[in-house]
This record gives C-alpha cells, sequence and structure tokens, in this order.
C-alpha cells in the first residue's frame, strides 16, 4: 500500500516541491497550457529557453522519476525515494529556472563609454585604442543609431586602401555614423531591459549568431542611456556564471 508524505521521506517531498516549482516556472514564463503534458513542454520550450535547452535531458528524466515516486496527481502517495543527489540536483536546477540571476547583477564593473553620431571616425579609433573596448554605443540626439565595432571599421578601411583612397582624409572627413548605421547593422547590436537574465542573454546570442554586442537600458528601448554591455566574448564567462550559480 502506497504511504503518505511524512517528514521522514523529505527527500520525496523535496523532490516533488522543486518538480513542481519547475513546472510552474516554464508554463508561466512561456505561456504553456496546464494541459500540456511536462515532457511535451520541455521539447517546445529548448528553442525559447536557454536552460531548458542546457539541461534537456535531465529535465525529461525528472518527469519520468516524478511519475515513479508519486501514484496519484495530487502529489500525496508515495511509491519511491529518490536519491539524496538527486534531489540536491532538481533543487539546484529548480531555484535556477525560477530565479536566473540577473546579467546586470554579475557583470564586472566597467565603464559604459558612448560617442555621438557625428564624431569622426579618426577621433573613435582613438577611442577604442584608448579604453580597449571594441564596441562603443553611438547616440543621436539621445537615441542609439548604432554600434562602433572595431572589427567592423577595419573592414571600411580595408576597403579604402583597396580603392586607393586616402585613408587619413576618410577618417578625418566621416563621421562614425557613416559606420555605425548600416542597413543589416540591428543584425550585429540589440537592446535589452535592464533587469534580463543571464540565460535570456546567452539565449540571444544562440539564436543569432551574427549579434556582437547586447546594450542593457533600464526597459530596453533605443531612447535612454546604457546601463551596461555584454559582447559576444563575454558568452563563456557568462555560461561559467550560469553553471556555478
Amino acid at each position: 500500500m502506497a504511504k503518505k508524505i511524512t517528514p521522514a521521506q523529505s527527500n520525496a517531498k523535496r523532490f516533488i516541491n522543486a518538480f513542481n516549482q519547475i513546472d510552474y516556472a516554464l508554463r508561466t514564463q512561456h505561456n504553456f497550457k496546464r494541459s500540456m503534458g511536462f515532457s511535451d513542454m520541455v521539447r517546445r520550450a529548448v528553442s525559447i529557453n536557454h536552460l531548458v535547452r542546457k539541461y534537456e535531458d535531465d529535465l525529461i528524466d525528472y518527469g519520468r522519476l516524478r511519475n515513479a515516486i508519486i501514484h496519484n496527481s495530487n502529489d500525496e502517495e508515495i511509491i519511491a525515494e529518490p536519491h539524496p543527489d538527486v534531489v540536491e540536483k532538481i533543487e539546484s536546477l529548480a531555484h535556477l529556472i525560477t530565479t536566473p540571476p540577473k546579467a546586470l547583477d554579475v557583470l564586472v564593473e566597467k565603464e559604459v563609454f558612448t560617442v555621438n553620431y557625428d564624431v569622426s571616425i579618426k577621433e573613435v579609433i582613438k577611442k577604442i585604442t584608448a579604453t580597449k573596448f571594441s564596441n562603443i554605443p553611438v547616440y543621436k540626439n539621445g537615441e542609439l543609431v548604432g554600434v562602433a565595432n572595431g572589427q567592423k571599421i577595419l573592414n571600411v578601411l580595408g576597403d579604402c586602401l583597396i580603392k586607393n583612397e586616402d585613408l587619413d582624409d576618410y577618417i578625418a572627413s566621416h563621421p562614425i555614423e557613416d559606420i555605425a548605421k548600416t542597413p543589416t547593422e540591428i543584425n550585429y547590436y540589440m537592446v535589452l531591459p535592464s533587469d534580463v537574465t543571464i540565460d535570456q542573454v546567452l539565449a540571444e546570442f544562440l539564436k543569432n549568431r551574427k549579434l556582437l554586442v547586447i546594450i542593457l537600458t533600464k526597459t530596453g528601448t533605443m531612447h535612454e542611456p546604457p546601463l551596461g554591455i555584454i559582447t559576444s566574448s563575454d558568452y563563456m564567462e557568462l555560461n561559467k556564471i550560469l553553471e556555478n550559480y
């Protein structure tokens, strides 16, 4: 006969509590219907949730284990006890999925440099060299119009050399807006709100392989000053932080 949950069976209770937290969080975050099975929900979330993509196999296994632990849908009748290591792992994952760390909270404090749209390419090159930051947001009348990216600047200068144009004259006479604001620029940068989580940031880099820069502002609009900046080179570090969170 199946047993009722008691304090002595805390491993099972802890597992079920953690599982329910994950189930509720994913349904709430992604608007999944209550009628959808847990495994189906996980598989659908893989394409939109970095954490689910990373722990997909574990989550599927936890769904099966949940069905092996309890006898009915009310989470009351215990028919198996999970190993303590398994309980600790699902609790850790539940914490990660329900309260993922915000990107702005873990970014190394560094000044966010910006330039005005009419500053010459020459002056921006000097600023990139002086600050060691190869991605500098470009603003026009308080609105973000692009990102001065070191590699993109180098590509433009290379084209000038191929065309035998006067490089000194070009960088001194052309504003950075000519490089930063291009029809395809939106592929290389995006703006997100300051409360964006690390897993959401990582998901954006995975969705768009051309993405170089994510600029964080208070509400995620281009009319606000930058509070933080994340580049593709931060990907590995953010992933490491997420793993150790």
